[in-house]
């Protein structure tokens, strides 16, 4: 419901035998090359600019990673890990979920919205791979809200997962438009951002479609005319 971001990936664990400061070189790596990806795109950033933003060697990053795509697939697995459990957390509060601390939760940590954004469109690979696991995410944590109270059964469980996942990356996607058409920046403060989630959230719980429109629609997909018109 506020912007469905979905990932079930789990970052692997690290090489045996490494250090704790192994550990934490390898975290601000990560932490640093998400940074870089969500201001410059994934294909635009360098391994070098990587390690100077990070103030490491440009050899460290290859130790720890093996190569910028490994170091993406990392990026990914992290902030899915990130995004996944916040979505479980808020979908498991139900009905009594407070919308501004689940937002709040996004300001911290690193930038997973604008990173999302930038990989999205970059034209890898992996992002078939991503949005796949955002959907399969999303069917589980969706089911959450439904055992909580919090959002209605669905004839169509994965269906509605992957549409509700379409919608909401594509809003990121197009985050420029939306700052054009309604002056909401979706990738800035989501406290400032009121004027997209209350005409989405009067969408999602007080619907669009009629009683009697929603049936006759339904009913025509359900039953499509033959071609002889009967």
């Amino acid at each position: 419901m506020f912007s469905v971001l979905n990932m079930s990936s789990v970052e692997a664990g690290p090489p045996t035998g490494e250090t704790d400061a192994d550990r934490t070189a390898r975290a601000r790596i990560r932490d640093t090359a998400i940074r870089c990806f969500a201001e410059s795109g994934v294909a635009a950033t360098s391994v070098r600019a990587i390690a100077k933003a990070a103030r490491v060697s440009p050899a460290l990053v290859i130790h720890h990673f093996g190569s910028k795509d490994a170091l993406r697939v990392a990026c990914d697995q992290h902030v899915a890990a990130l995004v996944r459990e916040q979505k479980v957390t808020a979908m498991a509060e139900g009905p009594s979920l407070d919308p501004l601390a689940a937002f709040r939760v996004y300001r911290e940590g690193p930038p997973l919205l604008p990173y999302l954004a930038r990989t999205l469109v970059d034209g890898s690979p992996h992002v078939a791979e991503l949005i796949d696991e955002m959907v399969a995410d999303a069917v589980g944590y969706l089911q959450t809200g439904v055992d909580a109270g919090m959002l209605t059964p669905s004839d169509h469980p994965y269906g509605r997962a992957a549409v509700l996942t379409l919608w909401s990356l594509g809003a990121l996607v197009l985050h420029e438009h939306t700052r054009r058409l309604l002056d909401v920046d979706l990738l800035g403060d989501p406290q400032a951002a009121t004027d997209y989630f209350l005409p989405a959230l009067e969408l999602f719980g007080e619907g669009l479609l009629t009683r009697q429109a929603y049936d006759a629609i339904q009913a025509s997909m359900s039953h499509p005319a033959r071609e002889d018109g009967s």
